[in-house]
């Protein structure tokens, strides 16, 4: 097992999707440890405050090559990181050992036709937030005594598949997840697409509600520590997670109606693998003990919705 460190730099990043035909940032091999740092707030930096512009976020926002704007979406994602072995039809599991902040400062928008409530809230807004990074606590709005809890996550995980694709949809291999469960110690399965897998990360986090209505988070960049295992003995259509408490199945489809339908065929099927029980059993327990909820409803045409099976239910413990 090697540890890697990759930093963000004009070649190791790239902007607005996932592409097959963006060389590897980083190769590796199954069970090496990154170093990841990550940055947000490309399209808005100009905007920025000083704190939230370190300068090799500048330097990025400044020089990016052309070749590495891909897709049309407005996330800055650190990859694609080439795992040797990996082969369509492999599982690739992301451990997520840390992670953190870089920058005192996030920011949150409302971008016209963005968020859930486009016809009440069409005008665009942008903020940029304090982080207490001692405290782990954002007030917002400045100066109301409300207090959130920092929760960083990253908002994306993904490999990319044979067609070049924007960065906002989430799907079957990641992407744009927005899934404020997998912060540290939290463990992500993705079906791999390509050889090599080129998995990407970023879209840093450092707060979201369950939904992200208005259209975006507390964005932040983010660096982190993830460890990539090549799972041969794994077999997946779509996104599974593992943190301290729960099992998470996923459903991203155009309506959050067939979103849910996806998320609990999806749990149905986890439990006849994992917990060795029937299909109908498993429907009912779903019914019983698995909490379902809104992942997000602004990521363009996929709308989410995750289940969360709790650990405390078993005896035994399920091993993935």
């Amino acid at each position: 097992m090697a540890h890697h460190l990759l930093k963000a730099t004009c070649e190791t990043v790239h902007f607005g999707g996932f592409s097959p035909d963006l060389p590897p940032a980083l190769t590796i091999d199954s069970g090496d440890v990154i170093d990841v740092e990550t940055y947000s707030g490309y399209n808005i930096w100009e905007q920025a405050p000083k704190a939230f512009l370190p300068p090799e976020f500048l330097e990025i926002c400044h020089k990016l090559p052309a070749e590495r704007r891909v897709g049309g979406g407005p996330h800055l994602l650190t990859g694609p990181i080439f795992i040797r072995d990996a082969e369509p039809g492999d599982v690739l599991e992301i451990t997520l050992h840390s992670v953190q902040p870089s920058v005192p400062v996030g920011f949150n928008a409302i971008r016209p036709g963005w968020g859930a409530l486009t016809d009440r809230f069409g005008e665009g807004h942008l903020r940029f937030i304090h982080l207490d990074l001692d405290k782990n606590l954002a007030e917002f709005p400045e100066g109301s005594g409300i207090q959130i809890p920092i929760r960083p996550f990253f908002g994306i995980l993904g490999v990319a598949t044979a067609a070049t694709r924007n960065s906002i949809p989430p799907g079957a291999y990641g992407g744009n997840i927005d899934n404020p469960e997998l912060q540290a110690g939290s463990r992500v399965f993705l079906p791999v697409f390509l050889p090599g897998a080129l998995f990407s990360i970023g879209d840093g986090h450092s707060a979201q509600g369950d939904g992200e209505v208005c259209g975006t988070a507390i964005e932040t960049s983010m660096n982190g520590t993830v460890e990539l295992i090549l799972r041969k003995d794994m077999r997946l259509n779509g996104p599974i997670a593992e943190t301290l408490t729960d099992f998470i199945t996923t459903g991203f489809a155009t309506t959050l109606d067939d979103a849910l339908q996806l998320a609990l065929h999806n749990m149905v099927d986890f439990l006849k693998v994992y917990a060795g029980i029937t299909e109908t059993e498993a429907y009912c327990l779903c019914s019983l003990a698995v909490n379902f909820r809104i992942t997000q409803v602004v990521n363009s045409p996929q709308k989410g919705v995750h289940g969360l099976l709790p650990k405390a239910l078993f005896k035994r413990e399920i091993r993935l």
